[in-house]
Parts: C-alpha cells; structure tokens; sequence
C-alpha cells in the first residue's frame, strides 16, 4: 500500500475537472434552489408542500455551499471572472465570505486532527491531561464550543457569530466582506419578513439556511470527531495520516450524497483536496489505500456516538467521553 508523497501523488490522476461538468454542475444547483424557493412562496400549494419545498431548498443550499468550498480549494472553475464573482456572491449570501472562510478552512486542512484548543477552522480537541489543567472557564468555554447545541445551531453559532460577526468586530479592515454579508443576509430576510410576512421569513427565509448550516456544521464535526479518529500531536503527525486515520466517510444514501455534492468522501478530499467533488467516489474506488477507513452516518444512534466524545486519551489511543474521564 502506497503511503506519504507517493499516495498523495497517486491521487493527483483525479484532481482535474470537466469543465462543462462543472458549470453545468453550479448552475443546475442554483436554479434548483431558486425553483425550490419560489414553489415555497406560491400561495396555491398547500401548507405542506410549502414545507416540503422548504426542506428542498435547504438541502439544495447545502450542496451549493459544498461546490463553493470546492471552489475555494481551486477544484473547480479556476481562471473564470464569472466564477470569480459569482462564488464571491454565493459566500456572501452563504454567510462564508471567501476572506475569513479561505483562511480558516485551510488552517483546518493543514492542521486536520493536531491536538488543539484554538478551534481555528474546526472544533477543539485537546487530550485527557490538557483537558485536567484548564480553567474552570476553559472548560466551560471547550465544553460550549463542542455542544451538540452549538453544532446543531450552527446558522447561529458557526455561521453568523463566529464566520462573520467575530471576525469583523476583531478586524474589519481584513473582513469588510463579512459585515457586507451580515447586512445582506440579515437585510434580505428582514425583507421576506416585511413584504411577505413571518410565514414566509419561516419558510423562504429561515427554514432553509437553518438546515443547511445545521447540517453542515454536523457534517464537519462528525467527519473529524467519530469513533475510531485518531489525534496528534505535532511531532507524529502526517498529512496523509491525517486524511485517512482521522477523518470519516460518511455513509448516506443516493439522494444524500447528491444533495451533499459527495462531501461523504471527505478522507479522499483531505487527501487532495484540489479532486472535484464528482470525481471523489472514482478516487475511492480507484485507489485501494481509500477504501479501509472509519465509517459513520446521519442515524440518530451514530450521531449520538459522535457528540458523546468530548478529548483525546492517548494511552487508549481514542476519544473518550466525560464520563470515562
């Protein structure tokens, strides 16, 4: 089995795109979305078709963000002005505006499962003794960052607080774009709220971004922090290590995997990440070292597995919940 350098340069056979793909890819997905919204407003669906459409939508909200991020990590659609300033816009209604979102997400990639209470671009993870030395305000303060709340609530949490709104406040000069998307994201919605009234701010508005970020955020927790995921220190760690002992492939079934943009591949994207999001599961199947890795999924007992793991025991070489501490 091929390892270091020598995997990482096997997988560069998959990280080039079809650029018609790739267009057609981004724009089918937006005009998606805005069919979704618009079957949302009309007044002669029924109240549970407008639900419905709501829940469409949000999931189609995810798959963009997904190609936006693939995108950022110059996957797809490199060179284009038009993809320039329209993946600017789509940050921005996003509410990951590519200036904070850029520099954060690849600190997380270039730091994926090194021990740390930063939380830069990720959730915190510290070991068993660390965890002992803290604060009780510390504590406090990891426990928070970690709450399945927290997560769950990520278009409060993540999204709107921690991307945008903290991230200006400590540097508006640096992160002019994040205050442009609080303005425009929260403006838009208070005027669905004023020319459409609360039902459709719940369900044109609100609804969908709640479940898109909601999801989001769990995806990224869960894909690092599972059963089975290895954590570092920064003398024994390893890029390809990281990708394939550290991070999870998220079973999910067909239609999922769509409205995720194969985001369940994530150890063959932390591998390479420049591999376009439809040519993940061809890496995966191509290439054997990809196959053997830690599972899990969206099932309520799954999900309760992975927010019960809150450090690092490395004597047991595991996360470990506070009850086993």
């Amino acid at each position: 089995m091929r390892t270091g350098k020598e995997l990482i340069a096997a997988s560069k056979e998959f990280a080039c795109e079809n650029r018609l793909r790739s267009w057609a890819e981004v724009l089918f997905t937006i005009v998606l979305a805005g069919v979704f919204l618009v079957a949302t407003a009309l007044t002669f669906i029924p109240s549970w078709g407008h639900i419905i459409m709501s829940i469409a939508a949000g999931l189609t909200y995810m798959r963009i963000f997904v190609i936006y991020h693939d995108y950022q990590h110059r996957a797809i659609l490199q060179r284009s002005q038009v993809a320039e300033w329209l993946m600017k816009l789509v940050g921005i209604y996003m509410l990951a505006p590519e200036t904070i979102w850029k520099r954060t997400h690849e600190h997380h990639h270039n730091n994926n499962s090194k021990l740390t209470i930063s939380g830069i671009g990720s959730y915190p993870t510290v070991s068993k003794e660390r965890f002992k030395s803290l604060t009780k305000s510390e504590r406090r303060i990891y426990l928070i960052n970690r709450h399945p709340l927290t997560i769950l609530l990520g278009y409060f949490t993540l999204f709107t607080y921690w991307l945008n709104l903290k991230s200006f406040v400590q540097s508006p000069s640096k992160h002019m774009d994040s205050l442009a998307s609080l303005l425009l994201h929260w403006g838009m919605g208070f005027a669905t709220y004023y020319y459409l009234g609360f039902e459709a701010f719940i369900l044109v508005w609100w609804l969908p971004f709640f479940i898109a970020f909601s999801m989001g955020s769990y995806l990224f927790y869960s894909q690092h922090n599972f059963p089975g995921a290895k954590f570092r220190e920064n003398k024994d760690w390893s890029y390809d290590n990281a990708a394939l002992a550290s991070t999870s492939f998220m079973k999910m079934n067909p239609i999922m995997h769509w409205f995720t943009a194969d985001i369940a591949y994530h150890h063959v994207h932390h591998l390479n990440s420049r591999i376009p999001f439809y040519r993940l599961r061809e890496a995966m199947k191509s290439m054997p070292e990809l196959k053997n890795v830690a599972k899990t999924s969206l099932s309520p007992v799954d999900m309760w597995k992975c927010f019960r793991l809150k450090v690092w025991d490395p004597e047991k070489e595991e996360m470990i919940t506070l009850r086993q501490m």
